[in-house]
C-alpha cells in the first residue's frame, strides 16, 4: 500500500567525518529537522530506516558504500538463548522504571561516566554532554511516544535506555550503563526488556538500528534471532523489503 504521507521538515546533511564503524572511510548523514512528528510518521520513518535523536531523523548517505543495513528482531518468533537467560537470571534483582524522557544531574554523569569508559575500551570519541545537549538529543521530540527504560541497584541508577515505542515495534534509540556493573551485561538485558515489554504489548518488531558486517560494535545485534535485515533507505511511498 502506497504512503501519501507530507512530511514537513528542514531538510541538511553534515560534511564528511570519519566512519565510527570502518576504518578508513567517511560517512555523511541526511538529517530531517521534525518538530511536530506524529507517532504514525515516527512508525514510518523507523520502518523504513530512518533514527531519531530529538527533533531529527536521520540515515547514511555514504558515497560509494552501502555497508549500513537496518536490523529489527521477530519479536513474535524469538528464541531465549542459554546465555541470556543466564543474563535475565544475574539481573533478577535490577530494579526497572518506564516513564517520559527526562534529565538529572544522574542522568548526565551516568552519560559522560559511560563515555569516558568506552573512549578508553573501545576507542570512542569522548565529548562531555551537559543538561541542555542532552536534553536536546534525548528528551525533546519524544512526545507520547517516546520512552526510558530506567535501571536501579540498591537505589543507584546504573542504566538508562531510550526508546521510541511506534506502531509495531520498539524503536532502540540509545542505551547507556554505569561500567561498575559491566559484569551484569546490561547491553543485552536492555534489549531483553524491550523484547518482552513489546511481547506485552502486542508488538512484532524491534528495531535495532544499523549493523554492519565486520564491525564489533555491532556483533551482539545477530544474537538476537530470528531478525530481519533492509537495504537502503525507502521513500514513503513505497513499502520497505525487510528480508
Amino acid at each position: 500500500m502506497k504512503n501519501s504521507y507530507k512530511i514537513e521538515s528542514v531538510d541538511f546533511c553534515m560534511l564528511d567525518y570519519k566512519c565510527p564503524y570502518l576504518k578508513d572511510r567517511k560517512t555523511r548523514m541526511y538529517y530531517k529537522f521534525i518538530p511536530n512528528a506524529s507517532k504514525e510518521l515516527c512508525s514510518l520513518l523507523i520502518a523504513r530506516g530512518w533514527r531519531r535523536f530529538g527533533y531529527s531523523y536521520f540515515h547514511p548517505i555514504c558515497k560509494d558504500c552501502n555497508e549500513c543495513k537496518s536490523l529489527r528482531i521477530d519479536v513474535r518468533n524469538f528464541k531465549y538463548s542459554r546465555s541470556q537467560k543466564r543474563t535475565i537470571k544475574r539481573n533478577s534483582d535490577t530494579y526497572i522504571a518506564i516513564q517520559k524522557p527526562s534529565v538529572s544531574y544522574s542522568h548526565i554523569e551516568l552519560y559522560n561516566k559511560f563515555h569516558q569508559y568506552k573512549s578508553k575500551k573501545d576507542d570512542w570519541p569522548y565529548h562531555k554532554i551537559d543538561i541542555q545537549s542532552y536534553y536536546e538529543e534525548f528528551v525533546q521530540g519524544a512526545y507520547d511516544y517516546g520512552k526510558e527504560v530506567l535501571y536501579f541497584k540498591d537505589k543507584k541508577l546504573i542504566g538508562v535506555d531510550l526508546i521510541d515505542i511506534v506502531d509495531d515495534g520498539i524503536s532502540s534509540i540509545y542505551f547507556f550503563y554505569d561500567p561498575d556493573y559491566s559484569h551484569l551485561s546490561l547491553g543485552v538485558y536492555s534489549l531483553l526488556v524491550q523484547i518482552d515489554l513489546a511481547k506485552k504489548m502486542g508488538l512484532k518488531w524491534i528495531y535495532l538500528g544499523y549493523w554492519v558486517e565486520g564491525c564489533k560494535s555491532f556483533a551482539y545485534k545477530t544474537n538476537f534471532k530470528p531478525y530481519q535485515l533492509l537495504d537502503g533507505f525507502p521513500p514513503l511511498d513505497k513499502e520497505p523489503e525487510w528480508k
